[in-house]
């Protein structure tokens, strides 16, 4: 008699539609035995900056619309794998959350929520932190963190808009950009922007650096998998 599969867990992944790593990402980091799979929906977002029309493209109204037809695939949990509440505010994120497990009924979460639901879990008060973001976007986020208690004690930007060209930042960039808040010694290092690609190089450089290293996707990953 043949042995009956594990029902698969589904997650779906709501996504910039500029973002060309979490696919890619997401797909490394989940269990490679078949039990969990991945289902994404995206909404228009192309470029990153601190006017109005960049923000109007984090308005609820489209990102709910593209989230819920996740749930027409009957997914087990929502996430919205973007990091615009670092800078926009948690509250949205909060909003979304709500409003989308009212909707559907299906747990929901966010790279950023998931990010700081992390930094609880290490008690973490002093960050680096290092984004593609320009220098308006990393002062809104620093401001951000700094009304929840937590201090960026040492930050690294690149300086980009355009979300197609934060994927093609090569791993070993990133890498001497973390490696360069360090020297505060901070309690953990948070990547944010869900399209840089260094999930699996994270897990990796924190054994020898000995500080968390946060990665925006590997970090949605796991609090999906977590639940």
């Amino acid at each position: 008699m043949k042995e009956a599969r594990p029902e698969t867990r589904r997650i779906g992944l709501l996504i910039p539609s500029s973002n060309t790593v979490v696919e890619q990402e997401a797909t490394r980091l989940i269990p490679q035995d078949g039990s969990v799979s991945l289902h994404f929906s995206r909404f228009q977002v192309t470029t990153i900056s601190a006017d109005s029309d960049s923000v109007r493209q984090f308005e609820q109204d489209g990102m709910l619309q593209a989230a819920l037809l996740l749930a027409d695939a009957k997914v087990d949990r929502i996430a919205w794998a973007g990091t615009a509440a670092s800078w926009l505010g948690i509250g949205q994120d909060e909003a979304f959350v709500a409003e989308m497990e009212a909707r559907c009924g299906i747990p929901t979460t966010t790279a950023v929520l998931a990010i700081n639901k992390r930094l609880s879990q290490l008690g973490a008060r002093r960050i680096g932190l290092v984004t593609p973001y320009i220098a308006a976007l990393e002062r809104q986020i620093v401001d951000n963190y700094k009304g929840m208690g937590i201090e960026v004690v040492a930050s690294r930007r690149l300086n980009l808009t355009v979300n197609t060209e934060y994927a093609d930042v090569d791993e070993t960039q990133i890498e001497e950009m973390v490696r360069n808040v360090t020297e505060p010694k901070p309690d953990a290092i948070v990547i944010m922007c869900t399209n840089l690609r260094f999930g699996i190089e994270a897990s990796q450089l924190e054994l020898e650096l000995c500080t968390p290293i946060i990665d925006s996707v590997a970090a949605t990953i796991a609090a999906c998998l977590g639940a």
